[in-house]
């Protein structure tokens, strides 16, 4: 007996409007109907303007702040729920709280279980992401969990600039394996930046290990919040002779004055993707669209087909 497929419906967070339309246009249909209801004291209900009965509804929506884009694909998902949507699939680009994947201190929250657990009790049946903080956030869900892998977005661009030194960085400990990933791509040799912080989003200090003299040196990293540790590394490598400096970094947050930081810094350029929209332009700053890869996903999830052909390269 062959396969039925539900009807495919793909519907827009507020904080994801424009990739989500990429996303549709990519996949072949038009974005879903959805409105937000406001009411004077901020409170907010999201409503489907069509009908989502025995469908398979992908309700794309990053987790950045304010928390309120958390909030809303929570009241989508209970929404979807109870108009008797077949499955339920939440597309979070960027997985916001990810960073709480653990108890480093006493008497802290780990805020990424935590998100889980809601978007699970919301009556999600699959959860669909790029590049977590912390891979193993993937255990924190008892559902499947698509988690996407943006070097088949980064490396095709990076194989583009044709550099002739190439040299692969991680700009802290943490990052190290995510940096030796995207070597193998390009049979570089990798360095590491190694940091020792204050307290979160400051800096006390940082040296290199590995030789950057004469190198065109590619920064890996996930996140990029106020950009002071891109943006230290950049110097600390420039200063030991190395030819060029950029960054590669999947999910712009840029938060405080990380574009004057991004404009100012020793980096040629940072190439990001749009799992997060820019509050403003910089010439320093490359995007590209993770919305045909998510499209991709969407259509082998519905029929169903295989995720991990989406990470050849």
């Amino acid at each position: 007996m062959p396969l039925q497929f539900n009807p495919v419906k793909i519907f827009a967070g507020s904080g994801s409007e424009d990739l989500a339309r990429k996303i549709a246009e990519q996949y072949g249909k038009p974005l879903g109907e959805i409105t937000l209801n406001r009411f004077s004291d901020g409170e907010f209900q999201p409503s489907f303007d069509e009908s989502i009965r025995g469908c398979d509804v992908f309700l794309v929506q990053s987790t950045f702040q304010p928390n309120d884009n958390l909030v809303e694909l929570l009241l989508m998902v209970d929404a979807a729920k109870r108009a008797s949507a077949h499955y339920i699939t939440a597309v979070v680009p960027y997985y916001g709280l990810a960073r709480q994947d653990r108890k480093d201190k006493p008497r802290v929250a780990i805020g990424a279980k935590l998100v889980a657990n809601l978007l699970k009790a919301a009556g999600i049946h699959r959860i669909m992401t790029m590049d977590l903080h912390a891979a193993q956030i993937q255990g924190f869900f008892d559902i499947p969990v698509d988690h996407l892998d943006g070097s088949v977005i980064f490396v095709p661009y990076i194989k583009s600039l044709n550099l002739p030194n190439l040299t692969i960085a991680s700009p802290d400990m943490g990052g190290s394996y995510r940096a030796r990933t995207f070597a193998k791509f390009f049979n570089a040799e990798v360095i590491i930046c190694d940091k020792r912080r204050k307290r979160a989003n400051e800096i006390e200090s940082m040296s290199i290990i590995g030789e950057v003299k004469g190198q065109d040196v590619v920064l890996i990293d996930d996140i990029c919040d106020t950009a002071g540790t891109l943006a230290k590394a950049a110097a600390l490598i420039m200063e030991n002779g190395a030819n060029s400096v950029r960054a590669v970094c999947t999910h712009a947050v840029l938060s405080g004055k990380a574009y004057e930081t991004i404009e100012n810094s020793a980096l040629d350029e940072i190439i990001v993707t749009d799992t997060i929209p820019l509050k403003q332009e910089s010439s320093k700053i490359k995007v590209l669209s993770t919305s045909k890869l998510f499209a991709k996903a969407i259509a082998n999830v519905n029929e169903h087909g295989s995720i991990s052909d989406l990470f050849r390269i």
